[in-house]
């Protein structure tokens, strides 16, 4: 199968997150990485173009989305890993002119630029894809699919979690600056940066929306403009509740995302730093340990696992599993037809969800924790 054309937009040589994305898109051989506008200058754009030896290197990403709708051998998907504040404006001039477009999350900063995005996606023929790279995970699949089962009866409680401990203290680097400017994040901190992908996970292993929230955010670090603490309350569809803490100023904790879920006949247990493993605990009988690849796991799991159990898979697998997703999609596309049975990731309708809960815990932590619904 030919390797699908793809372009990057922001990711330069020295983003972590760009290359992140370079070696997810190439886990599975499914891409080949032909062009990019990876700087907001066009000197290092063409600095790191040149360093990650990209045929075509462009100034800025409307030459970029202009000239390759143009060729024959142009894109057709492009990644977009720039802070979020870029997100809507470089998205929708791919998306107009029919290239499909793998974003990083949250969606946008803001929610009027999501709102306006989704209107933009639902008008192109192109696929959007969101990285929430955590549902890539093979025993985040277990646990939905367990859910759906059936396994754990009806869902009553949802805890997730998610602190790090890395803006404990101020700090002047790059990752640091633009994520706690507003200009460039968007209203949420904490929030957007880790709590969207909280949320998202809750969302997605149960299968349930979150109605209404209510929110206590604080900024404990001396002015720091956005939030970098977060407990939220939360009451999903079907009557099931919910608590989501997000913090990255949680000393001793480094990309500690867990996640629990407990329902009429049982109870889950998944954590992102020990992801091989989903604890399952039928009510009244002992817990039961779920290995990837292993005595009862399931085709949810197996089918985006690589390797035989007890070998690791995490982080950057998670990741290529969203891409290999987006490429069964998009050759489908490309051949007029719909994408297998199986295929599954996040959508631009997930994005919105997103940015929808931390504008939510915003407004609710101005109003002293009232409780806010999410208009879906």
């Amino acid at each position: 199968m030919s390797r699908i054309r793809l372009g990057m937009v922001g990711g330069g040589n020295d983003a972590f997150i760009g290359g992140v994305h370079r070696i997810a898109s190439r886990i599975d051989d499914r891409y080949e990485l032909v062009a990019g506008a990876l700087s907001s200058t066009p000197e290092k754009s063409r600095a790191s173009g040149e360093a990650l030896g990209l045929p075509r290197v462009y100034d800025d990403y409307k030459q970029m989305a202009q000239r390759e709708a143009r060729r024959k051998d142009g894109i057709e998907a492009v990644s977009i890993v720039t802070p979020n504040h870029v997100h809507y404006q470089a998205a929708r001039e791919f998306l107009k002119r029919g290239i499909h477009v793998i974003c990083d999350k949250p969606l946008t900063s803001t929610l009027a630029d999501a709102k306006k995005l989704v209107k933009a996606a639902e008008s192109s023929d192109a696929l959007f894809i969101l990285t929430h790279n955590y549902t890539g995970y093979p025993m985040v699949r277990q646990a939905r699919g367990m859910v759906a089962g059936g396994e754990i009866g009806a869902v009553r409680v949802v805890q997730v979690e998610y602190p790090q401990d890395w803006l404990s203290v101020e700090q002047d680097f790059k990752q640091a600056a633009w994520r706690t400017d507003p200009n460039q994040s968007g209203a949420g901190g904490s929030t957007g940066d880790i709590g969207t992908h909280a949320f998202n996970l809750a969302c997605f292993v149960t299968g349930l929306e979150v109605e209404s929230l209510c929110a206590d955010i604080q900024a404990f670090v001396p002015g720091r403009q956005v939030d970098d603490n977060a407990h939220v309350m939360l009451r999903f569809s079907g009557g099931a509740r919910g608590m989501l803490w997000c913090s990255q100023v949680a000393p001793g904790n480094e990309n500690a995302l867990k996640l629990r879920v407990y329902g009429e006949k049982g109870g889950l247990e998944w954590a992102q730093e020990d992801p091989n493993y989903l604890w399952f605990t039928p009510f009244g009988e002992p817990k039961r340990l779920i290995t990837r690849n292993g005595a009862g796991a399931g085709e949810a799991a197996a089918r985006v696992s690589r390797v035989p159990p007890g070998h690791p898979e995490g982080y950057l697998e998670g990741f290529a599993n969203i891409y290999s997703e987006a490429a069964e999609a998009i050759v489908a596309a490309r051949d007029g037809r719909p994408a297998p049975d199986g295929v599954l990731y996040p959508t631009i309708s997930d994005g919105l969800k997103g940015v929808q809960f931390v504008s939510a815990c915003v407004k609710s932590s101005g109003r002293d924790a009232a409780w806010v619904r999410l208009d879906h």
